[in-house]
């Protein structure tokens, strides 16, 4: 493995209690490769009053004790994760997961809408959307939902004026340039274009759903008929 050059970061203030970390390369994927990684070093580090690091696209929240730990302590101890890293490996490489899809129908209620959007067919939606490889890059609400970048489509996909009251779980969604899963049942304004049999989400199971971020997710067209065959199956990485 080779050794990453961290983004720059700016340090930023978030209330009393947090600190934002905003990380400020301008290149895309060096700026999320940085903050996850400063997270990941932040959550194994076991530091006092530390209560979490939450990462996104490009900035990591990082919450704290204010009885236990000050901002200008906090400060510093990111700073020397950013020092860790330009010294440490890139750490564990990403894992793959395969997703059965069936699109459209009762399955995929907006994928004739996400169609007539973009200006072509069902048939090249579910084939621009099933022959990209995704990289999950945050977990979302509700449940961990896996956030990645979506397909590439001709133009972003609006949101639903009226958002959902219920989407399935497994739904299978799109919204502007971003493609999601959901886990959980719940209300939701993305654009439902198919549905997997997979169950992401299992109480019994820590962490509560397999992926992390940085792993790599491939989509799989599957007929109607193998819904039920699949259906209660734990999504589970690629050997």
């Amino acid at each position: 493995m080779g050794v990453l050059v961290p983004s720059p970061v700016e340090v930023l203030e978030s209330g009393d209690a947090a600190l934002r970390v905003v990380a400020t390369s301008g290149d895309a994927e060096r700026d999320w490769t940085t903050v996850h990684r400063l997270a990941g070093w932040l959550e194994a580090c076991g530091a006092e009053g530390l209560h979490g690091a939450v990462p996104t696209y490009d900035s990591v929240l990082v919450e704290f004790d204010v009885l236990v730990v000050s901002a200008a302590q906090m400060r510093a101890f990111v700073g020397l994760g950013m020092r860790q890293l330009a010294l440490s490996p890139d750490g564990e490489g990403p894992r793959t997961f395969d997703v059965p899809v069936v699109y459209g129908g009762d399955y995929g209620p907006d994928l004739d809408d996400v169609a007539e959007q973009q200006g072509i067919t069902a048939e090249e939606v579910v084939r621009l959307h099933s022959s990209k490889t995704y990289t999950v890059r945050c977990l979302g609400a509700p449940a961990g939902s896996p956030m990645m970048d979506g397909p590439d489509f001709p133009h972003p996909v609006p949101r639903l004026k009226d958002p959902r009251l219920s989407v399935p779980a497994g739904a299978v969604s799109v919204a502007g340039r971003q493609a999601v899963i959901a886990p959980a049942v719940a209300p939701g304004g993305w654009r439902v274009i198919g549905q997997t049999p997979l169950t992401l989400l299992d109480v019994g199971r820590d962490p509560l759903v397999p992926y992390r971020p940085g792993d790599t997710i491939r989509f799989r067209p599957v007929a109607e008929r193998d819904f039920e065959a699949l259906a209660g199956t734990l999504m589970e990485a690629q050997p």
